[in-house]
């Protein structure tokens, strides 16, 4: 149960990969616009298994499952990449067969602050171990708090792009 995330990421990933090769297929801009929202939530719902997996990593502190961990981080890992990798091919279907550059602009900046938001994961999460091996230590939560605050000015900004491109994709119905 302690890593049941892993298990439940493949099974995401393989009924992904293949909805992802049939909607791909359509050339419909309606078609493309919902694989891209669509591959936000799974976005959304690799995050949650992320902090999952991490939650029950730090359960097994202070000696650490390391091993498993890294294994939830490879399969994370692999679950962002390709879904950055359709995320850009929509983006360049979007541009060239749609003539549509403000959406793919939309994405440009979406995919730019989806990497900051990974970074500030990966950072608040070495920070909640540091403060969890070290609970004397007031700056670790301070320096927890500082990220938190980031991931919410994060958060706001892709809420924005993705309002954006809500309002400017649905301008041409």
């Amino acid at each position: 149960m302690k890593y049941q995330t892993c298990s439940l990421l493949k099974a995401m990933k393989l009924t992904d990969s293949v909805a992802g090769q049939t909607d791909m297929v359509h050339t419909d801009f309606k078609s493309v616009i919902q694989r891209f929202y669509h591959l936000q939530s799974e976005r959304v719902e690799t995050y949650r298994l992320f902090e999952e997996g991490h939650e029950a990593y730090l359960r097994t502190g202070p000696q650490y499952d390391f091993d498993h961990y890294r294994q939830l981080v490879h399969e994370i890992t692999q679950a962002f990449c390709g879904i950055s990798k359709e995320v850009l091919e929509i983006k360049g279907r979007l541009h060239h067969e749609f003539d549509r550059a403000d959406l793919s602009e939309h994405i440009d900046k979406l995919q730019s602050k989806e990497k900051q938001k990974l970074e500030l994961t990966a950072q608040l999460q070495l920070a909640r171990q540091q403060a969890q091996d070290h609970p004397e230590d007031e700056e670790c939560q301070e320096k927890i708090q500082e990220i938190k605050h980031e991931i919410i000015k994060n958060k706001e900004a892709l809420s924005e792009i993705m309002q954006d491109f809500k309002y400017d994709s649905e301008e041409s119905d």
